[in-house]
This record gives structure tokens, C-alpha cells and sequence, in this order.
């Protein structure tokens, strides 16, 4: 948990970026009736069926000191598109970059093995020596800010029946566009001295003689 904790208390470094990471399913939904058009005194008024479109996922890519995310729309989170993000995130994200610290969770595909099952051994070399991946401890997820990202992306841009991923790709688009512009930051207050005091009761006790 400190080893998350001081990465988010380090000023920014180019050179060094910290990422967040993580995904999440969707479910695509449209409308089996028009909805009820806005009226004086009445909002657009939805019937309550729905037709399930099948199902997606979406990878959040976050740097929460520069302000920045990208959210890329997948059929599947495989270990092969774990690497696929991770040679992006090498590649077209962080070209520049000495070293790119991850910050993810404990998922089963969250390993530098998912690399190789994607690149020839020399090729998912070079991508592990540039990535330096800091998982949270288990069972808590919560201390990755990207959790936080796809929070706000649920309740302002996904509380809606979405039935294709094209739209889907569109909204998000939308949405991730006006916050990279505003470099919408995420207010983070939670640090080692808070996390000792709070759960000091994780923490094992030092018998002093």
C-alpha cells in the first residue's frame, strides 16, 4: 500500500510517468421502443425493455498528474489485450518515457507473462524493461485511482442505454476529450500518514525492548 502511496506523493517526471490502469465489462443496451419525445413540463420518457446487445470492455488508461486518460473499447480483456495496452501504452503513449510505472490490480492478467504470450520473447524484453508495474494489494483495488476515473466515466458519460460499441466509442470519445481539455485531475488525499493512522490495525505491532 506505501509503495502506491508514494507514487501518487512524487511530482510529475516526464521521464517517469505514473499510470493507472484498469478495466471493467459493459453491457450494450438499446431501445426496443422510440422514447416519448421532450415535452413542456415532461422529460423524454423511456419505455422500461430493453434489447441486450451483447457485451464489451473497457481498458482506462490514466495519468493522473498530467490530467490525462484514454479509454480503449475491446470484445475481450485477455492476456493478449493486456500486452496490446501495455505496447501501446510503450509505443504511442509514453515513447519518450525512461520508465512507465503502472499502477494495477492483481488480475490474473495483469503480469509481464501476458507479454510474451502476445510478442516474440525479444520483443516483450524490451516492453518489460520499460515498464515497472506496482500492484495494489489484494482486496484493495480502491487504491488505484483509475477505479476513481471509471466512476466518473459511469456516472457522466455511460448512465444511459448505449446499443453499439460504435456509439459507445463515440460517447467515450466525447467525454474523454472535454476532461483531457479541462486536465481534469482527480483530488487524491489519501496518504501514508493517513493510511497508519486509519488502518493501523493492518499493520504488525513492534514489540520495542
Amino acid at each position: 500500500m506505501e509503495d502506491i502511496l508514494d507514487l501518487y506523493a512524487e511530482p510529475y517526471q516526464a521521464a517517469y510517468p505514473v499510470v493507472c490502469f484498469d478495466e471493467i465489462p459493459y453491457q450494450l443496451v438499446s431501445e426496443t421502443r422510440k422514447p416519448l419525445p421532450l415535452r413542456s413540463g415532461k422529460p423524454v420518457r423511456y419505455d422500461y425493455e430493453y434489447r441486450r446487445e451483447g457485451t464489451c470492455n473497457l481498458f482506462m488508461f490514466l495519468e493522473p498528474l498530467a490530467g490525462w486518460r484514454q479509454v480503449k473499447v475491446t470484445a475481450r480483456r485477455t492476456k493478449q489485450d493486456f500486452a496490446v495496452c501495455m505496447n501501446e501504452m510503450i509505443e504511442d503513449y509514453w515513447p519518450e518515457a525512461q520508465k512507465v510505472r503502472v499502477v494495477l490490480d492483481n488480475l490474473n492478467t495483469h503480469t509481464p507473462a501476458s507479454l510474451y504470450e502476445k510478442y516474440r520473447p525479444e520483443e516483450a524484453r524490451e516492453l518489460v524493461r520499460k515498464l515497472e508495474f506496482h500492484h495494489t494489494p489484494k482486496h484493495s483495488s480502491w487504491l488505484n485511482m483509475a477505479e476513481v476515473e471509471i466512476s466518473v466515466l459511469t456516472g457522466q458519460c455511460l448512465d444511459r442505454r448505449i446499443g453499439s460499441t460504435e456509439a459507445l466509442k463515440n460517447e467515450i470519445g466525447a467525454w474523454e476529450t472535454e476532461r483531457n481539455e479541462r486536465r481534469a485531475k482527480i483530488d487524491w488525499r489519501f496518504t501514508i500518514p493517513n493510511a497508519r493512522d486509519k488502518l493501523k490495525r493492518l499493520y504488525p505491532v513492534v514489540n520495542e525492548r
